[in-house]
């Protein structure tokens, strides 16, 4: 067991930013970590990381307490936070040196080379950071939370304000990373957690309020209800597309394409295209769409 969190709270004054968290992370498992703003991921991650203590329960990272053994966490642990702090007047492969050394690193050299090929930065590696673009030093900050090889990655945000195609690589860095390494990843791209996550723990109020695969979460809401989008090539009308067994809403979308809600687990996309038979109309598109993650997301955190 990577990490272990066992009814963590965490009070600040009067606030309570987690309340009697509890959940675990397997060894070499992406897990996305979500929730709307101020929920309480960023406060959970720090306690991880010995940043900041809990009021009250216990959490451990590869078999040590973050506080009776936080300097065994910080060995096993890499961390991105939400705000990348950077010496900006150190150029980058200064900053990694330095950040070696912090870690006692024997192979310095080979290491900063494999970090900055990894997270690639072989173009920008001779300039000073604060003359990065946002997306490279997102980079580098990925390359400090990987240099001493830990065997946990906690990343905050780690894509933030990447371009398209450095989101592309960030992801894959992150999914080869995961074969090998446990990865709890905050983030508010929902895509993203599609893309890398095994698993979701979503967190709201400073509470657990969902924590499975990806696939079955996408799955767990409204199992009874399907949304699909229809083009004729004539036009119908609402009352006419009402009378379709199980159909419980259409709206139309632009000229003959409308998205039919229905509420029953029958899929009736053949009852959809043998109305459309009997009344002489063709159907030209019909699909199926299935429930994103943000509509389970917006469902279990509004």
């Amino acid at each position: 067991m990577s990490i272990k969190v066992s009814n963590i709270t965490k009070i600040y004054g009067e606030q309570r930013a987690l309340n009697n968290v509890s959940f675990e992370v397997n060894t070499s498992e992406v897990v996305g970590f979500l929730g709307p703003n101020g929920a309480g991921k960023s406060t959970m991650m720090k306690i991880l990381t010995c940043f900041i203590p809990q009021t009250s329960g216990q959490a451990s990272v590869c078999g040590y307490d973050v506080a009776e053994e936080s300097l065994e966490v910080r060995k096993n642990v890499g961390y991105l936070p939400e705000h990348n702090p950077l010496y900006l007047d150190m150029y980058v492969k200064e900053y990694l040196e330095f950040i070696a050394g912090l870690h006692n690193l024997k192979n310095t050299k080979q290491r900063i080379s494999e970090m900055i090929e990894i997270t690639g930065l072989q173009v920008e590696q001779k300039k000073k950071i604060g003359a990065l673009s946002k997306g490279y030093r997102q980079r580098v900050g990925l390359a400090q939370a990987m240099i001493h090889d830990p065997k946990v990655l906690i990343l905050d945000e780690p894509t933030t304000g990447l371009d398209p195609n450095q989101l592309a690589e960030i992801r894959n860095l992150i999914i080869e990373v995961g074969k090998q390494k446990t990865v709890l990843l905050s983030t508010h791209i929902m895509q993203e957690v599609e893309a890398v996550c095994n698993r979701v723990i979503i967190i709201n109020n400073g509470q657990i309020v969902a924590n499975d695969k990806t696939s079955v979460l996408q799955n767990s809401q409204n199992l009874n209800k399907q949304f699909i989008t229809v083009e004729f090539d004539k036009a119908t009308s609402y009352s006419e597309l009402k009378n379709i067994e199980g159909v419980f809403d259409a709206k139309n979308i632009k000229g003959n394409i409308w998205q039919i809600e229905a509420h029953t687990e029958k899929d009736i996309r053949g009852d959809i295209f043998q109305f459309a038979v009997n009344n002489g109309m063709a159907v030209l598109t019909l699909q199926k769409e299935e429930q994103r993650l943000e509509d389970v997301f917006k469902q279990l955190t509004k």
